[in-house]
């Protein structure tokens, strides 16, 4: 075990940890108080570590990812899915109203696209929370650019899963899907604001009117 902690970077008490919990399957056993780790034990800690330190995901949750892709019908899709359920997303409170129109307009949006995240996604309820505040605040045009905003988010996730589709097991291709989900939603939020600089330089710069 002091071998697998040094390989993996995972102290051997949180080790001992997953064991107990059932994240990390047992080694072999070599004497009484020894057991033989190998290769799949390092992928197994770094999807764990990954889930739960960067996801940010439950323990339940783990363990729920973990038994999905243990189940030969699930398939890959489905595991990604319930990885991505676990995923922490902003919420705001919104009155009924601005929310019966958020859910419209969301569920149009989806309609279009072919988008089907499953009921009760709360993906689905984050998107239909940020229209509803952006309605509440008296800003209801700025749906109209949703549209834009879907094509750009179509493009990245052909290139997210492009990448992970390379990558040799279902251990990486979960673990890689959730650093990069994280990653790439910090990564999107400051190029953006970097973007907007550029334009409002190039469009801007020098005028005061209107």
């Amino acid at each position: 075990m002091a071998e697998l902690s040094r390989e993996s970077g995972v102290p051997v008490a949180t080790v001992k940890y997953y064991l107990r919990e059932g994240l990390l399957h047992p080694g072999e056993r070599t004497g009484r108080n020894q057991a033989r780790y190998d290769d799949g034990h390092v992928r197994r800690l770094r999807l764990v570590r990954a889930l739960l330190d960067v996801g940010g995901l439950s323990i339940a949750d783990v363990k729920g990812v973990l038994a999905a892709m243990a189940a030969e019908e699930t398939s890959l899709h489905e595991v990604l899915g319930l990885a991505q359920r676990g995923l922490p997303l902003t919420g705001a409170e919104v009155d009924d109203a601005s929310a019966d129109w958020a859910r419209t307009k969301a569920g149009e949006l989806m309609a279009e696209r072919g988008w089907d995240p499953g009921e009760d996604s709360p993906v689905v309820e984050a998107l239909v929370g940020v229209l509803a505040t952006v309605r509440s605040l008296g800003h209801p045009e700025l749906a109209s650019m949703v549209d834009r905003y879907a094509d750009a988010a179509e493009e990245i996730a052909e290139a997210d899963l492009d990448h992970v589709s390379r990558l040799a097991s279902t251990e990486s291709v979960v673990e890689s899907a959730v650093v990069g989900t994280v990653f790439g939603d910090a990564l999107l939020v400051v190029l953006r604001r970097l973007a907007q600089s550029g334009a409002s330089s190039r469009r801007f710069e020098g005028r005061r009117d209107g």
